[in-house]
């Protein structure tokens, strides 16, 4: 199989992260943080250990707290579900937001009443940052949710300005690095973001069923445990505890994930994944461009590891199985759980996009491959 659906999970992985979560599930799945023999401390301190490297991996300082969870869906559930949101807050979305967001806010609008604006884009699909600023000085904001990297597009959002223009209205700032975390280097201590939620099984190179977030000190004020259990600390106490990170990580920590995910850490060098993903980005928007039935939309100058394209002629299923069947190449096809960016790329009469999903693994072949097979169309 040639495998170009790395947005949606990274395949293969590191064979360190298979050989470590098969060590842990034999040999040390036990209850981390709920026993004070040997392979329960044993257990705490892997827990540590990857949870130093994710403060390492997103330039984190010690005041900075990194909270566990299943998936990074569960992350973003979590802190926005422990926000204070009422009829009078005021939430901006990126256009490119993905439905762990989309749905969520979503929900709560319906819920609560709350405001939901939209920064604006260019015709170049880019965020107008100008048009952005005026949109807040008429509509403040109280709460702004970006995407790092759209999965649809690639589009590297411009993290940094956004959260520097929200922070002039004191707005609570919250970054989904889905795409983007162990692909771009993030830098928390140089962000005006006060939580980055992160998903282990994508560009990290980790398992699934591990994700989390990193919030800073200053921002626990803002956000309350929203999802509550035992924590294996203080257990005649029916509250949460009161500080984090603890007081967001109620159940049992899945340690086997947890195990994975530190291996693919301690293996993952970004620039090096940035620069392998950066040329493969490159050489296959040049390789489709070849080809006149193709077309390729949304893509922006610094667009890295994704590519959506249409075949005229064909759906976007029609394509993918094509693929699939005939020449068992992987990619995905469809609307990516995005709802909001179609809409604005057209893409409707091909029932969405192709995508591509480049990872650290793929190599020129398996594009040339995907060259070939769609020039057979």
């Amino acid at each position: 199989m040639v495998y170009l659906d790395n947005a949606a999970t990274t395949f293969p992985k590191h064979e360190s992260v298979y050989r470590e979560m098969d060590r842990v599930n034999r040999g040390l799945a036990v209850n981390a943080g709920r026993g004070s023999y040997k392979a329960a401390k044993e257990a705490s301190n892997l827990i540590l250990s990857a949870k130093a490297k994710i403060k390492g991996l997103f330039h984190a300082t010690e005041n900075d707290d990194v909270v566990f969870t299943p998936s990074v869906t569960h992350a973003v559930n979590q802190v926005l579900r422990g926000i204070k949101i009422d009829a009078e807050t005021v939430i901006y979305l990126t256009p490119y937001e993905h439905n762990a967001v989309a749905r969520t806010v979503s929900a709560i609008q319906t819920e609560t009443g709350c405001r939901v604006e939209f920064l604006p884009l260019n015709e170049d699909f880019t965020i107008d940052t100008a048009q952005m600023e005026y949109d807040f000085s008429v509509v403040p904001p109280n709460l702004v949710i970006m995407n790092a990297v759209s999965n649809v597009t690639g589009y590297v959002l411009p993290i940094a300005d956004l959260c520097k223009a929200a922070k002039e209205y004191s707005a609570v700032t919250i970054i989904d690095a889905a795409q983007a975390s162990g692909l771009i280097d993030l830098q928390m201590d140089q962000l005006d973001a006060d939580i980055i939620c992160f998903a282990g099984h994508k560009t990290i190179g980790g398992p699934f069923g591990i994700g989390g977030f990193l919030i800073k000190k200053n921002a626990e004020k803002y956000v309350s445990p929203s999802f509550t259990g035992g924590t294996g600390s203080n257990s005649l106490n029916t509250s949460m505890p009161s500080t984090a990170p603890e007081m967001y990580e109620a159940s049992s920590p899945n340690i086997i994930a947890i195990a994975g995910l530190n291996a693919a850490l301690l293996h993952l060098n970004v620039q090096e994944h940035y620069e392998i993903v950066r040329h493969l980005t490159d050489y296959c928007v040049a390789r489709l461009r070849e080809l006149p039935s193709v077309r390729i939309l949304g893509l922006t100058d610094n667009a890295i590891g994704i590519i959506s394209f249409v075949v005229e002629g064909y759906s976007s299923e029609d394509i993918g199985a094509i693929l699939d069947e005939e020449f068992d190449i992987a990619v995905r096809t469809g609307y990516h759980c995005a709802p909001y960016i179609h809409s604005f790329l057209h893409d409707q009469p091909y029932s969405g996009t192709v995508r591509v999903g480049l990872g650290r693994y793929n190599t020129e072949e398996d594009i040339d491959i995907l060259i070939s097979a769609l020039m057979t169309l």
